[in-house]
């Protein structure tokens, strides 16, 4: 899971894993134990318990051993980088958002989750095709915004670049023109290769103010779906507007579009979501992100869901990483 540039590396957290961007894997099908070659196991001190047969912990419960994979149906990947933010002039941090997050999700119980779940840990190379060639639904713990191109890239090559809708949940555009391609940047890779055709493609929760006039035009004259936070303020709960457009345009194809969804915590105000890579005092409230988040467990064809640009070095009281712990939590008792 990368940036694609074509020269470039990014050294994770752990040095001893290299991401190479430019470079994906040819093989339509890896092998199990390739996957796990191809990713680092999660810290096991990440995994709470509270040793209380009554009070069980998702830590307890989510399979994390090679053994425990083939039997799982939603796979959680961490990627632990954001030099695209680094280049996209945001703050760092969001490198270390997976293990921030991991960390609060591992505590809350499986109430209501009938769901068997897997941490495949972090990747430091291109997975996602080969989890959901598994059949497996795959939740994506950035990192960057521009994980975003990776995970579409795969999903376009798995299904097919006519057989998938793309929603970001974002108060920016994403469709950046740059010589170094970034956190701002990869919608518009999506768009330009052909891996998305812009009748599929939903800009949700947007902030004017945010927008360059000039990829907003882009964006419109493509056919590209708009639906702005000020139009989701407009009706009675946040997810009626984007609900009621993919109805109408799509439901012919209800059986055979997948679906992806990418949530930029920059969308949510900085009141409920202070630690983020751009955080603004306007925003979805915490309420209406869990919202929108429901409606992507709701989809039977929901491939993937994505978070991304948590900046745990600005968070407060671990409020953002915990409303993405409640966010999985939800989607993974929404999934049918």
């Amino acid at each position: 899971m990368h940036l694609a540039c074509q020269s470039d590396r990014i050294t994770f957290l752990n040095p001893s894993k290299v991401l190479i961007y430019g470079h994906y894997l040819h093989d339509n099908l890896v092998q199990m134990n390739e996957i796990f070659d191809r990713t680092t196991r999660p810290d096991s001190g990440l995994f709470f318990s509270r040793k209380d047969k009554n009070d069980p912990r998702l830590g307890e419960l989510v399979g994390r051993e090679e053994k425990d994979y083939q039997a799982a149906e939603i796979v959680i990947l961490g990627c632990s980088q954001d030099e695209g933010v680094r280049r996209n002039n945001g703050r760092t941090g969001a490198a270390l958002a997976p293990a921030a997050i991991r960390e609060q999700f591992y505590k809350l119980t499986p109430f209501n989750i009938r769901k068997r779940l897997f941490d495949l840990g972090d990747t430091h190379e291109n997975v996602v095709k080969s989890v959901l060639n598994d059949g497996k639904r795959l939740i994506v713990l950035g990192g960057g915004n521009d994980i975003s191109y990776p995970d579409g890239k795969a999903i376009a090559e798995t299904f097919g670049p006519e057989n998938w809708i793309a929603i970001n949940i974002d108060s920016h555009l994403d469709v950046r023109v740059a010589d170094q391609r970034n956190s701002g940047t990869p919608y518009r890779q999506l768009l330009e290769e052909k891996l998305l055709s812009p009748t599929y493609f939903y800009e949700v929760g947007y902030q004017t103010h945010f927008c360059s006039p000039v990829y907003y035009e882009y964006i419109r004259s493509l056919g590209v779906n708009r639906i702005s936070l000020e139009l989701l303020r407009s009706r009675a709960e946040a997810d009626v507007e984007l609900k009621e457009s993919i109805k109408q345009k799509f439901v012919s194809h209800s059986s055979s579009l997948n679906t992806f969804f990418g949530f930029d915590l920059d969308a949510v105000r900085s009141a409920d979501a202070p630690g983020t890579s751009a955080p603004s005092p306007l925003g979805l409230r915490a309420g209406e992100f869990i919202q929108l988040v429901k409606y992507a467990a709701s989809l039977a064809n929901t491939r993937i869901i994505e978070f991304s640009e948590v900046n745990p070095k600005f968070d407060t009281d671990n409020r953002t990483a915990k409303l993405v712990a409640i966010a999985m939590h939800r989607f993974c008792t929404g999934v049918q």
